[in-house]
């Protein structure tokens, strides 16, 4: 901590993910400050901490883990590096943040947990829709029993391939190597985990995968199923080669139903005996305004955050299980 009692954060790995969606959240949260980011890339590096006015930049890890003025720190790079920088983090005794997914496969996932947890050090994984009023409403409406006792849960995402996925441009949601699902590892982790939030944990997962366009190495289509501690089935089918996009969930209950979209910006729905009540609820700018002040209450004592290292380790294996790895 400083003079000021901030708890001053370093972000590796200053990507696109952190211009708008998660760098702002951290300098903009009252009692947080980022003073430090790094990036292998020097011009890139220097130009982003100009840009958001932070005050140190490193093209070396190790560099802003070990700065005495870095308290916390927040891994914003690809999930292949997320075991390296986080168990190197864990050792200097810092608190962290990851990014989704914890990691690229179960085992990373449970080596990172342990790490922190062995150490009594507070793991955060930016699964950040369990902190967004929408899906919070949506939690509302399942608690209070809105459509009875929950039965099913199904989702559909569907996209076209895009113009790196054609021209075979690497990168990191393609690559086998680093995301054995594709985009199923990116994307479907949000909701798998946003489901685990709403409905409770799952105990047992199934898939089939495949790759249908042969355009990377990767997998390209995957159908998934599970079902959750308390009997609850869920279904999923995730196609990267469809002519549209689709992002549709429903959940089933046995006095009504409820839909919305993990990323679309879609009214919520609830269908019951009382008639439809549908909600527009917008998402903040920065995307993990609302995550990122739940760690600021969660690290001053004030409350549990939603999104720990034991629930995004949970999300991992169930990845791992409808992916077959396990």
């Amino acid at each position: 901590m400083n003079n000021n009692n901030k708890i001053r954060w370093g972000i590796l790995g200053c990507g696109s993910v952190t211009e708008i969606k998660s760098g702002p959240a951290y300098q903009n949260t009252g009692g947080f400050e980022v003073v430090a980011v790094m990036r292998r890339d020097k011009e890139k590096a220097a130009d982003y901490a100009k840009r958001h006015s932070v005050p140190k930049f490193y093209t070396s890890a190790e560099d802003l883990i070990g700065d005495k003025e870095v308290d916390a720190v927040y891994i914003a790079t690809p999930p292949d590096s997320h075991k390296y920088y986080a168990l190197k983090v864990a050792d200097a005794g810092k608190p962290c943040c990851v990014e989704k997914p914890m990691a690229p496969n179960y085992l990373d996932s449970l080596e990172i947990h342990k790490a922190f947890n062995e150490r009594n050090l507070p793991l955060f994984i930016a699964y950040y829709r369990r902190s967004l009023p929408r899906f919070l409403r949506i939690k509302q409406w399942l608690d209070e029993d809105a459509i009875g006792e929950v039965r099913h849960i199904r989702w559909h995402l569907s996209k076209p391939p895009n113009e790196l996925d054609l021209s075979g441009t690497p990168n990191w949601r393609t690559d086998a190597k680093i995301a054995p699902g594709g985009y199923f590892d990116d994307l479907a982790s949000h909701g798998l985990d946003l489901f685990v939030f709403l409905l409770g944990e799952i105990k047992e997962a199934y898939g089939i995968t495949t790759n249908q366009m042969g355009l990377y190495s990767a997998k390209d289509a995957i159908l998934g199923q599970w079902i959750h501690k308390n009997s609850i089935t869920g279904s999923g089918s995730w196609n990267f080669g469809s002519h549209q996009r689709e992002d549709k969930v429903e959940i089933y209950g046995s006095r009504g139903k409820i839909m919305f979209s993990v990323f679309d910006e879609a009214p919520i729905v609830l269908i019951n005996s009382l008639g439809e009540e549908k909600l527009e609820i917008e998402n903040p700018k920065h995307i993990q305004k609302f995550h990122v002040a739940n760690i600021k209450e969660h690290l001053l004592g004030k409350s549990l955050h939603p999104s720990l290292g034991e629930s995004g380790l949970h999300t991992s294996w169930v990845m791992d299980r409808i992916l077959g790895k396990q």
